[in-house]
């Protein structure tokens, strides 16, 4: 580097087959080569830039040392790319890609499996399904790295609007499965990071057959399922209310973790088996795993659905006297949940005045449902108002009110809460559910 900051003060003439090595080791000096080549006019067609080694400032030197480039080349535009998305500049990723295809650049599978990134975490799946066809029509769609990045973004965005007007609740889901057999047919080898996605994506539509088929595809592949898949697969089972195949994939994990006890103590309180939820608990803290956050939320809702109250408040005081940063939100709003089932409500109300966080819309909701059950008409309209406070477009609370207006008999406030819902254009969304047949899941409204 001596020399060749020598040559530059001496006037030398520098090649280019020099300067590109130093540009790449040397991130600080990159504007003094980047001069350097500018007034020696030397070609910056063949030099390698690597953006991720590089500070913002030097990686922004090298994008425009990109654009000046007279043969930009597909392995170069990756890397820029590469390197907006590691700086969060998901939006200048895909900007550059287009550009990239208006360039006539033709871009490989690690181009298209890092801009698929960047539209997922834009959350737009719209620009995903773009990269998608594009991906078809070059031939690069069941590449593993493709496929990986585009069975992530299916799972991760799992919010679609659906032409009835009500949110479906699979999302995604289907769409990736769907997608994923698809890729299977053609050859797709998948990867150990692939299964967890896809997995994930059969329990959201609590498809137990293609679930079980993914179990089997696993093992095939892999040889053994490592615990990542291992995770997946125990709260699949457990989606699908086979708690057993989750005890069996629990017991068979060569290697557990917080993660796999989580699965199992989530999925007991997800079936209505508190106890076993509790057993399992005292298990884990025998074998020297100490709980976090998600492990005390899945225990309290273990305790709310086999209403075990004062097992809850048992739980929840020692997390509060021993590990007080574990609570969240969610926990409190899971005990005014589990006092109010249980109709004791003087004891929820004091606990409200004990919250010493802003609970939450989740909260409020809770109660707003228990208050309903109960026919607890006062506290129930102080949840409802709370809801509408935060969230003013909130159909649910509206319904809600409306409906323990008419069990109290109130038909003059039921009469009041439907013109309100009415004056804001709001419509009770319709009810479905989905039963799996023959391996697919259609909707029933």
């Amino acid at each position: 580097m001596k020399i060749h900051m020598r040559n530059i003060v001496s006037r030398l003439c520098v090649a280019h087959t020099w300067i590109a090595p130093h540009v790449v080791s040397c991130s600080y000096i990159t504007k003094t080569h980047h001069a350097n080549v500018t007034k020696h006019e030397a070609s910056v067609a063949h030099i390698d830039i690597n953006p991720c080694s590089l500070d913002s400032t030097t990686f922004h030197v090298a994008c425009h040392m990109f654009e000046e480039m007279s043969e930009q080349t597909v392995a170069l535009a990756t890397t820029i790319i590469q390197g907006f998305v590691k700086r969060h500049c998901h939006e200048d990723a895909i900007y550059l890609f287009s550009k990239m295809l208006a360039s006539k650049i033709r871009p490989n599978e690690f181009t298209f499996g890092t801009v698929l990134n960047s539209s997922t975490a834009l959350g737009n799946v719209v620009v995903g399904k773009q990269l998608h066809a594009c991906a078809m029509k070059i031939g690069l769609s069941c590449h593993i790295f493709v496929g990986s990045a585009l069975l992530a973004l299916y799972f991760k965005l799992s919010t679609i609007e659906c032409p009835e007007g009500f949110q479906s609740q699979t999302g995604h889901s289907e769409e990736a499965v769907n997608f994923f057999i698809g890729m299977l047919r053609e050859g797709f080898i998948p990867n150990e990071s692939t299964f967890p996605c896809v997995i994930c994506a059969a329990a959201n539509i609590a498809s137990l057959g293609i679930g079980k088929s993914f179990h089997a595809c696993a093992i095939k592949f892999l040889g053994k399922v490592d615990q990542f898949v291992g995770n997946s697969l125990i709260s699949f089972y457990a989606k699908c209310g086979s708690m057993e195949d989750s005890l069996l994939m629990f017991d068979k994990l060569f290697k557990r973790d917080i993660v796999s006890w989580n699965a199992m103590i989530c999925g007991y309180a997800q079936n209505g088996t508190g106890v076993e939820a509790i057993s399992l608990f005292k298990r884990m803290g025998s074998e020297g795993y100490k709980p976090n956050y998600v492990t005390l939320l899945g225990l309290l809702w273990a305790c709310n659905h086999a209403s075990l109250v004062d097992e809850g408040y048992s739980y929840f005081n020692r997390a509060w006297l021993d590990s007080p940063s574990l609570l969240k939100s969610e926990h409190y709003a899971c005990m005014v949940n589990l006092l109010a089932r249980s109709g004791r409500f003087a004891e929820a109300e004091d606990f409200l005045q004990s919250v010493p966080l802003d609970p939450g819309l989740e909260f409020w909701k809770a109660l707003l449902a228990r208050c309903q059950i109960h026919s607890n008409l006062k506290l129930g309209e102080l949840a409802a108002r709370k809801i509408l406070a935060l969230d003013p477009d909130d159909v649910s609370s509206y319904v809600m009110l409306s409906d323990a207006h008419s069990a109290a008999g109130k038909w003059s406030d039921v009469a009041t809460v439907r013109t309100e819902m009415k004056e804001k254009g709001m419509k009770r969304i319709p009810g479905s559910s989905w039963i799996e047949v023959r391996g697919l899941c259609p909707s029933e409204f």
